[in-house]
């Protein structure tokens, strides 16, 4: 394995751990606020879990992440430097909003950087966006990547309202110690959404390690090793411990003020949204399902008392994630092209 390649892993598991600060902060701020478990329970279970996902799981993820974008026609070093532009631009991106509190999509950056480095590197017939297999009946490439990201949000808003509104219905006549009943259920839901979210989001890590070593001559084929496989889970429980609390504040406290029946609702609604979608092979944002299932619980209650302001903020976030993470890593591959470095 050449230094190249080595130098593009270590900023796989760089974008990764990165990435994870959102969703650390994200999987657990349900539980955190509605007094289910304490910030350090919260991070134990989130890292724990989260590493045991992706361990046990397939790699139909992976094998997305891995196919939308083909460098074959680049020299070797070529490749692998492409990669890196778009690598650091969702880098670049994931810390901005990180910093800023904003739970966007590290899957949305990846991709928008991935896009934009090929483009400007080999062209735009270099990324496999998937229109003319749509056409078809088949969805692959960008185009499943984009459904994906698109509809799973949508799902956990339906989701959540529709759990929530049934939970709530079954328990209005409930006495009071089914209170502390949900809050102690909560451990067990933040447990599967925390594996569910090992399971999509640590495949992401192995599939752009794939594609490192097949670009960098390495392999000849897009497969994960074992070793790849450990050292992208090793990242969930990196994030937990390192990042979280600024997305814990956003989500936990600043659209509905959760109890222990609303928490449970949102944490089961987002880990079997994440669960059907990674069986599908779609890459999906923790962040953006476990927000939009919170949204839908609220609005399941009292849609008034949503802070919607909050979610707007989001959406923007999500929105413009893609689009500047596109510019970004094609102005990175530019400088690198006007430097020498590729050919």
């Amino acid at each position: 394995m050449s230094t190249e390649v080595l130098i593009v892993v270590g900023i796989v598991l760089v974008w990764a751990v990165i990435g994870g600060f959102s969703d650390a902060g994200t999987l657990s701020a349900a539980a955190i606020a509605s007094r289910a478990l304490t910030p350090r329970q919260a991070i134990l279970t989130v890292g724990g879990f989260g590493f045991l996902g992706p361990l046990v799981g397939g790699t139909a993820v992976a094998a997305t992440i891995g196919s939308f974008v083909d460098l074959s026609g680049l020299a070797p070093q070529d490749a692998l430097r492409t990669l890196t532009a778009g690598l650091v631009a969702a880098i670049v991106w994931n810390a901005v909003t990180w910093r800023a509190g904003l739970p966007v999509s590290s899957t949305h950056g990846l991709v928008g950087g991935l896009v934009g480095a090929t483009i400007a590197a080999s062209g735009a017939d270099d990324v496999r966006w998937g229109v003319a297999a749509l056409a078809e009946g088949r969805i692959e490439g960008v185009t499943k990547v984009v459904i994906a990201l698109v509809v799973s949000p949508i799902l956990g808003l339906a989701l959540g309202a529709v759990i929530h509104a049934l939970a709530a219905g079954a328990l209005r006549s409930a006495e009071v110690g089914w209170h502390r009943r949900l809050r102690r259920a909560q451990v067990p839901a933040v447990a599967a959404l925390s594996f569910t979210h090992g399971l999509n989001e640590a495949q992401k890590s192995m599939g752009i390690i794939a594609l490192a070593l097949l670009a960098g001559g390495t392999t000849d084929s897009l497969d994960v090793p074992v070793w790849a496989v450990v050292l992208s889970a090793a990242t969930i429980p990196a994030a937990a411990l390192l990042g979280g609390w600024r997305i814990v504040r956003t989500l936990g406290f600043g659209i509905y003020r959760l109890r222990p029946l609303h928490g449970a609702s949102a944490q089961l609604a987002a880990a079997s949204v994440v669960a059907a979608t990674s069986a599908w092979g779609g890459p999906v944002s923790t962040s953006q399902v476990s927000s939009s299932a919170i949204m839908g619980v609220g609005a399941s209650e009292r849609p008034k008392a949503v802070r919607w302001e909050t979610g707007k903020a989001m959406l923007l976030a999500w929105v413009v994630t893609i689009p500047c993470t596109i510019a970004l890593a094609a102005a990175l591959t530019l400088l690198l092209r006007a430097t020498g470095a590729i050919g």
